[in-house]
């Protein structure tokens, strides 16, 4: 990688490392640091929930999918679109109201708050929830940068690993939940460009669909929708991955934060512009690089939008598209660790272990894990072999199934009680993991190879299923219970 490459790339990275110098001392007590004090602005939120949504799968995972198995792989673009749609209008406004009527400023907090949970389980086994699939998230991330620097500095994968975690450690460290907010809407915008120039000036410069289209046939790949390869079952195993954004603590946590209630209108449409445009460029990074020259590509198919940009670009422009893909996966990655130290000094330290800490204390229990999480993370992420769209499918459908419905049912159900929410949580957990390793997701059971479903759509159902039949057993009749949810409603309705 050339010497105007490394400066411009170099330079963007100490940018992002001053911003969380900067706010370093802004963060003078934990709502602070794991909220921003909730005095996130319109565009900040927007371009924040949807940058640390997206990861380095956006640029990396998703069009290396498309490039190796075609246009079967746009469900899962479709999906996400979908269910982006869908988080914004159902959850974000009603969210915000229930999480501040309850004071709550962590998804366990309000799952506790909300239903009253007298023996702190619902809170206890969401933290360590969120621990699990986090760290297992944050891997990919790390795999994600690790592919990048390999690829720009030259030094071996493991090297590179360590070389994008201290990177992101350091700055997430510092500076909390203002400076991952700032930094994501720089990198969204960033990412933003990125996907949009890219596939624009590479569709150009391959001369039109034609040779794209030729390629594709000449690999036997599906170049339509609704191609030889398309089934019913495999659609909805795709476009499930909407489910999960129901049950994503990292952006349910943008909704917490905004500043009011009246800025969540113009945040949606500005969050559902950017995924529409993002998702798209990213599929048609996918096609289009099989009218390249094969030889550039090479064989890892999740690197194929970095050898797109230095195939387009001289080496100042390439310094800076490559940017976007560091963006792309910090923007996650930063989230990823802020939730999960969140749910260590939240959750579990202040609430069990010393209930007096003082502020300053609790933000240095909170950097401490962030560090802790990152280490973990970080061996997660040495294998070579690993690619993201596993990592992250995996870690995505965790919080899908175990989360999604309980946020749906605390929001909308008047009946649902801490047990019914505990059991649906913990049944749809349990499901999720026995059917990702039965092999029923990927179709490598030896009894039933023809079942092939993502997981998170059993694990959704099924916590769906529990909750609901036990409300119709026991419904909730605590009348403080019901009547904050009433006041949470007519608070809604004022506002509408």
């Amino acid at each position: 990688m050339s010497i105007p490459t490394l400066i411009t790339f170099i330079f963007y990275i100490l940018l992002l490392l001053g911003i969380g110098f900067y706010f370093y001392k802004k963060s003078v007590n934990i709502e602070d640091y794991l909220l921003g004090g909730r005095g996130m602005g319109t565009w900040v939120t927007a371009l924040s929930a949807q940058a640390s949504d997206m990861s380095g799968w956006l640029l990396m995972g998703l069009p290396g999918a498309v490039y190796l198995h075609g246009m079967g792989q746009t469900w899962i673009a479709i999906g996400l679109f979908i269910g982006t749609v869908g988080n914004w209008k159902l959850v974000s406004a009603r969210l915000r109201v229930y999480t501040q009527a309850t004071g709550s400023i962590t998804l366990p907090c309000f799952f506790e708050d909300r239903f009253k949970d007298p023996t702190g389980l619902l809170r206890i086994i969401s933290a360590i929830i969120i621990l699990i699939f986090f760290t297992i998230y944050a891997s990919s991330g790390l795999v994600a940068s690790g592919k990048l620097f390999e690829s720009i500095f030259g030094v071996n994968y493991q090297k590179a690993v360590f070389i994008g975690g201290l990177i992101i450690i350091v700055y997430t460290f510092m500076g909390g939940f203002l400076a991952v907010c700032w930094t994501d809407l720089i990198q969204g915008s960033l990412m933003l460009l990125a996907i949009v120039v890219v596939p624009a000036l590479a569709y150009y410069k391959v001369g039109g669909w034609q040779p794209i289209h030729t390629a594709m046939q000449a690999k036997n790949l599906s170049t339509g929708l609704f191609g030889k390869d398309f089934s019913i079952w495999a659609t909805i195993s795709t476009m499930a991955w909407g489910l999960g954004y129901f049950g994503q603590p990292h952006i349910l946590a943008r909704f917490m934060s905004i500043k009011s209630i009246h800025k969540l209108p113009a945040a949606m449409t500005i969050a559902i512009v950017w995924v529409l445009l993002s998702l798209t460029g990213a599929v048609s990074v996918g096609l289009i690089a099989h009218g390249m020259d094969q030889n550039l590509i090479g064989h890892d198919q999740e690197k194929v939008f970095i050898k797109m940009i230095d195939w387009l670009f001289n080496p100042w422009i390439g310094g800076i598209m490559l940017a976007a893909i560091f963006s792309a996966i910090m923007s996650t990655i930063d989230s990823q660790l802020l939730v999960s130290s969140s749910a260590l000094t939240e959750d579990f330290y202040q609430k069990a272990i010393k209930r007096n800490a003082s502020p300053k204390e609790i933000i240095a229990v909170g950097r401490l894990c962030v560090i802790i999480i990152s280490v973990i993370a970080l061996v997660l992420a040495l294998d070579k072999d690993s690619t993201i769209l596993a990592i992250v499918a995996y870690a995505w459908g965790g919080f899908g199934a175990a989360f999604g419905p309980l946020v749906l049912f605390a929001l909308f159900s008047r009946k649902t009680t801490w047990y019914s929410a505990l059991a649906g949580m913990v049944v749809g957990t349990v499901v999720l993991v026995l059917w990702k390793h039965i092999g029923f997701s990927n179709g490598t059971n030896s009894l039933y190879p023809h079942i092939k479903m993502y997981e998170i759509v059993p694990g959704f159902i099924a916590n769906c299923l529990t909750i609901f039949i036990i409300n119709l057993l026991v419904g909730q009749k605590d009348k403080k219970i019901l009547e904050e949810y009433e006041n949470v409603m007519n608070q809604l309705s004022s506002h509408a």
